[in-house]
């Protein structure tokens, strides 16, 4: 892992992007760490990294783990029971891309 300064990302931007193919650089201001480049491989991995750091998917999954401990969960028969009774989605839900 390195480590790197606003400032030296900024002026060789190019040669950190290379780098963070080989593990994470972290970008560090004033002495302090604030942010993280990993290299990715393909749209999956993006993915599994956003949904990693969502707010949204990490309320569902505490929410989740609450109710497993309490056991409040489905028995396999009535999961299924309920899949089937459940209308299909309307075809693939895709990432939307954001340009920044």
């Amino acid at each position: 892992m390195k480590i790197a300064s606003v400032a030296e990302i900024k002026s060789q931007f190019s040669a950190y992007l290379k780098a963070s193919e080989d593990g994470p650089i972290v970008v560090t201001r004033n002495g302090r760490a604030v942010a993280v480049i990993v290299g990715v491989q393909d749209e999956e991995e993006i993915e599994r990294l956003l949904m990693a750091y969502s707010p949204h998917l990490r309320a569902i999954l505490d929410n989740s783990r609450r109710q497993f401990r309490e056991g409040q969960w489905l028995s396999e028969h009535e999961f299924w029971s309920r899949m089937k009774t459940t209308s299909p989605s309307k075809g693939p839900n895709k990432m939307k891309r954001k340009r920044v």
